[in-house]
């Protein structure tokens, strides 16, 4: 069972993510490099912090479970970069997702629970699978954003190093 602080932890993370990535995503944000990398290396760096933790205790079902967890949540992320606009604006790409894009995120929630449930209900579910909710997000937004800096390279789009100044509030 996860400890209050790590539940507290969880719940943080998903506010952030959902902001940062879901809600900016839908509104429409100016990308730049390091809006494509730092949340996600975050993420992994947390996620692998905790998994690293349970992994001991884990079984070979479990740990088939969180690769299965990470190949699909993975795709996922390639689904939802594909279903963003892409556009040039300022002087980098302006990223806007669609009704699709936010849908494939509650697809990514509910394959994730469904997975853990999954998991429970064939009694293989253990520390490692509440361990690692940060690790599969963390990848997801990674493949996700990985995907989305090949479209912007292939398009020809500029990426700033930083957000113009008058934009970066």
């Amino acid at each position: 069972m996860p400890s209050a602080a790590n539940v507290l932890l969880y719940a943080v993370i998903a506010a952030y993510v959902l902001y940062k990535v879901v809600y900016k995503q839908v509104r429409g944000t100016l990308l730049n490099r390091k809006t494509l990398v730092v949340m996600p290396l975050i993420l992994v760096a947390v996620g692998v912090y905790f998994a690293a933790k349970a992994l001991p205790g884990a079984s070979p079902a479990e740990l088939g479970l969180l690769g299965a967890d990470l190949v699909v949540l993975a795709g996922l992320g390639v689904l939802r970069s594909t279903t963003t606009t892409l556009t040039e604006r300022d002087g980098t790409t302006f990223q806007k997702g669609s009704a699709v894009t936010v849908g494939l995120w509650l697809l990514t929630i509910a394959v994730r629970v469904g997975l853990v449930a999954l998991g429970t209900a064939l009694g293989v579910a253990g520390p490692l699978t509440s361990a690692s909710i940060a690790l599969t997000l963390g990848v997801s937004i990674a493949v996700q954003n990985a995907t989305t800096f090949s479209r912007i390279q292939r398009r020809g789009l500029p990426l700033a190093d930083q957000r113009p100044a008058a934009l970066s509030r």
